[in-house]
Parts: structure tokens; C-alpha cells; sequence
């Protein structure tokens, strides 16, 4: 069934569903805007940020609570102008990258945003895995398996409304607030030392490898990418004031979420450290055993129940967004969509694999490292999604005057800037320790290589953008020559036309534009190359019935425009597309080829090639395209 939406629109099925503009006054009218920030709010307290977070306190003690801090200020401004970019253009990011980028250059960032959300879905799912099994005593491998039936929830929630589902994820984080302010009244604090914690101190290798972690657990990619989508969820009013006022209350609203998520976080890495890290318990790198030393450490049996309760709540509503985001990088990259509960289970099947393999080859003891190494991946991709962003929300072409200001700008860029330093520390330690191994040559050439394309990636995705815009500026002021007069009108006529069909409904007006080039006194040959798998191997001699099809549907067409009296030949191509019109073209020595654009996106960009481009390099004759998709309107 074809969509019934518009797939230009981010989320189109829920695009500009919620209605801001006759929502009265005061508290109403900033209750209209609240819930986007909500949503992405859960990414920023995953069980991912409980791994870290947890460590952290344990390790560390209170000494982390400044990492903590400055995430949050990351994630409020980072939020903030991915909210902008999708208020202001009505754009998200994957389509304001698609606009901007290369193909090759777009599939790269696509492929690590489609990454990043697996990484994110499988902190997701150990988390809920971990809290069924610390609740109900099922075997973690089963929690696993279960995670699955949540796609279907999923499925009921999107089929109310936008509305339903944000209240649904504050009702989740609601509980894992509520958990975590009782768990810290039962833990009682040093004030005195929290207050401390908020001092930076220098990181050494083993703290540096949890900070970064606890930065990809906050500042999240793909929360980038949902942002931009969900502000578009609110149908606003154009012009400047529209936009200002809802700038504005998307601001607040990030705020209040973000700032929540941030309380509950260090709600966690405290509760880590005035329990495990004064208790002696250092090494506690497990959720599981965080859960089983609290009671005894606490003197209080509620606490470990509240704190199972609120794993699975975070699991839960993190895994919701997750599948939002998935939704918008691959519409906005590709602009293709399929079914919502085929991507859900596509994603939940590519996370659930490595947590399955792990659980199975290392048992249990692995799965928190793991939930770690998914935050550090998570970081590692986040300079591919922060940079656009910047560049995007700073470009007074496309966002006019609500372009960020300098100050600001430059604010970001540090962000960006100290993002990067930190993984490139953490990455160039791990490739160290890879290259101090005996042997492993096929492991540290991975590596290298690995190393290389991302340094190439990262380049372009930076450089390109403002190489584009000088290339513009300069174009903007080339100076023209003087005009020239026009004594040279007139044009050779046409005499041999070829006509590239494709056998669509389009077939007729792409005839009619070719006849009207050069009317009844050219010569037409109707052109079709067929890909069948005979055609592929038998080339002219095939003979299967594709191919007799497509003869006898030219013969049709011929037959057709000889009886109106044109002059009528057919041919037909096989095998490679762009090498048989080319040859068949010259064959006939046209001085014209008419040749339909479909508009081809995304993924069938990569599947059918750009034949049109291909073409036109080969050719020294004109070529007429026809938008074969406008001529219908």
C-alpha cells in the first residue's frame, strides 16, 4: 500500500499533527510545545548512562560530576540548535545533510547514524534484560528475547498520536526520577563532597576511557537527528514571530527535559559513590552487582527493587525514541520508508546478535562491558553528527536571520572541538594498545585502515561544506562579460531522433516531447534495453519472454506512430544500460536523445546508478531530459 503522506516531511505521519496555533496563552500555550524534548530526554538516560554513570561513581567516587555537567551543558546547546535547524527549515538532519553532501559522502554518515543507533538499541536492550532478570531471576539470554515483544508496543503507541506517546515517555521517566530520589534519600550523601564533584579534575587513562563514555552516553548522535524531527511534530505559525515564539518554548522545553535527565544521572553516579565507592567496593563494574550490594549497603530491601523497576523503565522508553531515530535517518538519507514494525525488528535483530554472541561465547560477565564499549562507540560518531549540525544552524542562506550568532558559534565549535580531542585520545590509546601486541598483523592493518577512512570522512564532512558555500560567494560576485550580440540564431533541424524508453506509464508524454522536437520530418527510433537475467548472458540472442514482450511493446508503440505518419524504427540494448544507448545513439547518428528523469532517490541512487549523468559524458549531441514526473501535473 502506497504511504499517504508526504515523505519530503520528517515523520510525515505525524508531521505538523499537533496544532500551536490556537493554544491560548501563558501555560497552555508552552503545554502545546512540551514533548519533543521528552522524548530525545530518555536518550540521555539509558541503561547505557547507567553503565557509565555507575562506574564512574564507583571508580571514582564523586570526582565525575563535573564530566556530567559539562555533557549536559553539551547536550542543552546541541539540542537546541538541532530543535532550530528543524523549526526553522522544517528539515531534519539526515535531509539537511542529504541537500549538502555527496552521495558517497551521505552514505558514509548514513551507515555510522544507522550504527549508532544499534549501538544505542543494544545498550537498550542489555539494560532491560538485566532488570528482568534482577526482578523475575530469568536467565539474562531470555531478557534478551524478550525485548522483541516491545516492538508491538511500539506499534499500538504510534497508532495514537504523537500525544499519547510522549505522555507514555513521561510516565517512564517519571518512575526513574521518582526511583532515584528515593534510592538517594535511602543513601543519604555527603553534601559537602557531591559539592566538590562538580570541580574538574584531570583525567588519567582509566578515568578518561568512562568520561568519554559517559559523553557518548549523554550527548547522543542520533538524539541529534530526532530532534530535528520531533520539533516538526508542531504545526507553527510562518513568518518571523511564528518562529521566534517557537524557538523560544522548544527552548524551555529542552531545558526542563534535558536538565531532568541530568538530575537523574547524577542521581545515579551519587548514589555509586556514597554507597560502592565509600564502602570500599571499588571494583562494583556491574550493574547486577550494584543491585544485589544495595540492600545490605543500604539496610533498606525497597531500594533494590526500585532500582530494577527503573532499569526497565529506562530500557523501555529509550528503546521507543531509538526507533524514531531509526525512521528519520533512513527516510531523511534515503528518502525511502518501510513499514515502522519491519525497521523495529530489523534494528532489534541487529542488536540483539552481539548481545546474544557475547552472552553465549563469554556468559554473563561480559554483557556490562559491553554496555560501556556501546557508549564509547556512540561517542566516537558524534563529531559525524555535531559538525553538519553546526555548519547547517550557522549558514545565513538557508536559515536567514535566525543564523546562530557568533558568540554562539563559537561556543559550538569548542564543543565540537573538545568532542573530537577526546576521542582522538581515546581512539589513538586503543590503536597503541593494539599496536604493542606480538603478531596481529591483520588486526593492527584493520586498524590503520580504519583509522584512515575516518580521518578521510571526517575531513571531507568538514571541509566540503564551506568549500561550497566560497564556491557560491565567488559565483555571486564573477564579474560577466559585457553582453555579446545575438547574430547567430539559427539551429540545424533535427533529422534523426532516439526516444530511451523504460516501459512506465510515462511512456506517452516522453514520445510527445520527442515529437514536438522535430515533428513529422525526423526520423524516430524508439530505444528500450532489457536486463534480464537471459538478456545479461545471451546478450542479442536471447530470447526469453521478457524479451519477446518488450519487442512486441515497441512494435506497438512504432506501429502506432507510423499510422499518424511519422517515420518509425525500433532498437533494443542489452546488458549495460549506459554503454547500449550510447552505442545504439551513435549507431543511429542522432542528432537528439530524449530521455526521462524519474527523480530516482536515496537508495536507488546506489541500486540503478545515475544513467543520465553517465550518458551525457559519452554523447557530443544534445540531450533532452523530461521530469517525466512533473509533466503529470
Amino acid at each position: 500500500m502506497k504511504s499517504t503522506y508526504n515523505i519530503e516531511n520528517s515523520l510525515g505521519e505525524v508531521n505538523s499533527s499537533v496544532d500551536t496555533t490556537h493554544s491560548g496563552k501563558g501555560f497552555r500555550r508552552l503545554l502545546a510545545y512540551f514533548g519533543p524534548a521528552y522524548l530525545v530526554s530518555v536518550g540521555y538516560m539509558d541503561p547505557g548512562n547507567w553503565a557509565t554513570d555507575l562506574q564512574g561513581g564507583a571508580q571514582f567516587g564523586y570526582r565525575l560530576i563535573w564530566v556530567l555537567l559539562m555533557s549536559n551543558i553539551m547536550a542543552l546547546i546541541l539540542q537546541s540548535l538541532s530543535a532550530r535547524l528543524g523549526i526553522v527549515r522544517r528539515k531534519d538532519l539526515a535531509q539537511a545533510n542529504r541537500e549538502v553532501y555527496p552521495p558517497v559522502i551521505n552514505f558514509c554518515l548514513y551507515i555510522l547514524a544507522e550504527l549508532a543507533i544499534a549501538a544505542c538499541d543494544l545498550a537498550e536492550i542489555l539494560g532491560m534484560a538485566i532488570g528482568i532478570n534482577l526482578l523475575t531471576g530469568f536467565p539474562l539470554i531470555w531478557g534478551v528475547g524478550i525485548t522483541v515483544l516491545d516492538t508491538f508496543l511500539l506499534m499500538w503507541l504510534q497508532k495514537l498520536g504523537i500525544r499519547k506517546l510522549e505522555a507514555f515517555i513521561i510516565c517512564l521517566v517519571a518512575i526513574i526520577g521518582l526511583s532515584f530520589l528515593l534510592e538517594l534519600i535511602f543513601a543519604k550523601p555527603h553534601l559537602g563532597e557531591v559539592a566538590k564533584g562538580f570541580i574538574p579534575t584531570k583525567l588519567n587513562k582509566e578515568s578518561l576511557y568512562i568520561a568519554v563514555g559517559i559523553i557518548g552516553a549523554t550527548v547522543m548522535p542520533h538524539n541529534l537527528y530526532l530532534h530535528s524531527a520531533l520539533v516538526q511534530t508542531r504545526k507553527i505559525r510562518s513568518g518571523w514571530a511564528g518562529i521566534k515564539r517557537a524557538l523560544k518554548y522548544n527552548f524551555i522545553d529542552s531545558f526542563i527535559a534535558l536538565n531532568g535527565a541530568f538530575l537523574v544521572n547524577c542521581a545515579i553516579l551519587i548514589l555509586a559513590a556514597s554507597v560502592f565507592y565509600a564502602s570500599g567496593n571499588r571494583n562494583i563494574a556491574k550493574i547486577e552487582d550494584a543491585y544485589r550490594l544495595l540492600s545490605p549497603l543500604l539496610g533498606n530491601k525497597f531500594a533494590p527493587t526500585l532500582f530494577a523497576i527503573a532499569l526497565i523503565a529506562a530500557g523501555q522508553s529509550s528503546t521507543i525514541t531509538g526507533t524514531l531515530a531509526g525512521q528519520i535517518v533512513m527516510e531523511g538519507y534515503l528518502s525511502i520508508r518501510i513499514d515502522p514494525l519491519l525497521r523495529r525488528l530489523i534494528t532489534r535483530v541487529i542488536a540483539i546478535a552481539p548481545a546474544a554472541i557475547v552472552i553465549g561465547i563469554y556468559g554473563d560477565d561480559k554483557v556490562d562491558d559491553l554496555l560501556v564499549f556501546s557508549q564509547v562507540l556512540l561517542s566516537l560518531q558524534l563529531g559525524f553528527a555535531i559538525i553538519p549540525l553546526i555548519h547547517f544552524v550557522s549558514d545565513k542562506t538557508t536559515m536567514g536571520e535566525f543564523a546562530i550568532k557568533l558568540w554562539l558559534k563559537i561556543v559550538a565549535w569548542a564543543i565540537a572541538v573538545v568532542l573530537v580531542i577526546l576521542n582522538v585520545q581515546l581512539v589513538a590509546g586503543k590503536m597503541m594498545d593494539v599496536y604493542d601486541l606480538e603478531g596481529h598483523l591483520i588486526a593492527k592493518a584493520a586498524v590503520t585502515i580504519a583509522a584512515i577512512l575516518f580521518a578521510w570522512l571526517f575531513i571531507a564532512m568538514t571541509v566540503l561544506p564551506v568549500m561550497k558555500k566560497r564556491r557560491q560567494i565567488a559565483q555571486s560576485i564573477d564579474v560577466h562579460p559585457e553582453a555579446l550580440p545575438l547574430d547567430n540564431l539559427t539551429t540545424r533541424p533535427l533529422h534523426n531522433i532516439v526516444v530511451a524508453l523504460d516501459f512506465s506509464d510515462n511512456d506517452g508524454r516522453l514520445i510527445a516531447q520527442a515529437l514536438s522536437q522535430g515533428h513529422k520530418k525526423a526520423h524516430y527510433t524508439l530505444l528500450h534495453i532489457i536486463e534480464s537475467v537471459s538478456a545479461n548472458y545471451s546478450g542479442s540472442s536471447s530470447d526469453d519472454t521478457e524479451t519477446q514482450k518488450d519487442t512486441a511493446r515497441l512494435q506497438v508503440y512504432a506501429q502506432q506512430l507510423i499510422q499518424l505518419g511519422y517515420s518509425v524504427s525500433i532498437r533494443l540494448g542489452y546488458r549495460d544500460r549506459v554503454k547500449e544507448i550510447v552505442r545504439l545513439v551513435k549507431e543511429a547518428d542522432a542528432d537528439l536523445l530524449v530521455v526521462g528523469a524519474h527523480r530516482h532517490r536515496g537508495l536507488k541512487d546506489y541500486l540503478f546508478g545515475e544513467t543520465i549523468d553517465a550518458v551525457r559524458h559519452d554523447l557530443d549531441i544534445a540531450i533532452l531530459i523530461i521530469n517525466v514526473y512533473a509533466s503529470k501535473h
